[in-house]
């Protein structure tokens, strides 16, 4: 059959299908163009939506207060200065205690480079790898730096090249973290009418399907941030309490330090062993003692109790999943991939139910 032989109306069928085929590649290679343009900023847009969904919640509850009732704009300002000092802060406190002792830090490393570090008596009493470990003290850190083959490998070119690269990584950083929070208050002021678009779409693309998947997705989000921020920052305050009445110095920091490290599952025994570590060269050796254990059964509490309830609860996912959500997310993604990780296995759960229904 040739072209002359179809009627008007399939010539006319035929060639509307071939222009939605037509727009259809050309929506895909627009999109995926626009995607390559903004890849730069697609981990802080992702940033921003994982923080506006965990923090849903409190922006429905600021809404319907008395104060901001229908003023969204305003809501939505406060959350995102909020955000914006939970990050700031501590970094603000940790740059300002060290330059409030880079003085102090600038005449130990000199007295170390012309006269080394000297072994702790601590060291001495370990039961086992006491003389591996006293040669390698002896020649490396022991003698003056200037001379150590420990102290030639931070020579001016490589502590410059470190330092530079620190710097355009922070500045990098801190763009970032800019774009994130204008991505995140304009996706707060868009509020409920935004979340409606998504699962409207999501149902049209998908069918209802979709939009329970989306919304499954979000309250997985959701209860990871809760379980890993929220718990982290208890931990933190607990081991900052301990720190204090150990002694400690910094004892604050130390503890802030120790929040972000146990937002990381299993992370949080860094800090609070390096801490024990400190005290044990120092000969607080009971002390020491008494900070691992207490560290230990706080860490035992959070991450076998409380975090798989809020999390596992919140995805009706196994907390062996979640587990493995968490950790498999980091490694592939980054720090993001703690709260993306636990959203890909809530889909693997939601797939394998419909497989076996």
């Amino acid at each position: 059959m040739t072209p002359h032989d179809l009627t008007p109306k399939q010539h006319r069928s035929d060639t509307e299908i071939s222009q939605h085929r037509a727009l259809t590649a050309l929506y895909i290679v627009l999109a995926a163009l626009a995607l390559w343009v903004v890849r730069e900023f697609i981990p802080a847009v992702v940033w921003a939506g994982v923080i506006a969904i965990a923090l849903a919640p409190v922006r429905r509850r600021l809404e319907t207060s008395r104060w901001l009732h229908g003023r969204g704009t305003l809501s939505a300002v406060l959350l995102t200065l909020a955000v914006a000092l939970l990050f700031v802060l501590p970094l603000a406190l940790t740059a300002a205690q060290a330059i409030h002792e880079a003085h102090e830090l600038n005449d130990w490393w000199r007295q170390v480079q012309e006269h080394g570090i000297p072994m702790p008596d601590a060291l001495t009493h370990l039961p086992y790898g006491i003389k591996p470990l006293t040669d390698w003290w002896q020649t490396n850190l022991a003698a003056p730096l200037n001379a150590s083959p420990a102290g030639k490998a931070l020579h001016g070119h490589s502590i410059f090249a470190v330092t530079r690269a620190f710097g355009l990584r922070t500045a990098h950083g801190a763009m970032l973290f800019s774009f994130m929070l204008l991505t995140l208050f304009f996706i707060l002021r868009a509020g409920p009418s935004l979340s409606d678009r998504l699962l409207h779409g999501a149902q049209r693309a998908f069918g209802i399907g979709g939009a329970e998947l989306a919304t499954r997705m979000s309250a997985s989000v959701r209860g990871t941030v809760i379980g890993l921020v929220v718990v982290g920052l208890g931990e933190g305050a607990l081991l900052g309490i301990a720190y204090m009445a150990t002694g400690l110095p910094h004892a604050a920091l130390l503890g802030m330090l120790t929040a972000i490290a146990a937002m990381v599952p299993f992370c949080a025994p860094i800090p609070f062993a390096g801490a024990a570590l400190w005290l044990f060269i120092q000969g607080s050796t009971a002390t020491a003692i008494g900070l691992l254990v207490f560290g230990f059964v706080v860490v035992f509490i959070a991450e076998h109790f409380i975090r798989p309830v809020l999390i596992g609860g919140a995805a009706r996912l196994p907390f062996l999943l979640v587990l493995f959500g968490i950790l498999g997310g980091a490694g592939t993604f980054g720090l993001l991939g703690l709260f993306v990780g636990p959203a890909i296995m809530t889909v693997l759960m939601l797939l394998w139910g419909e497989w076996t229904a």
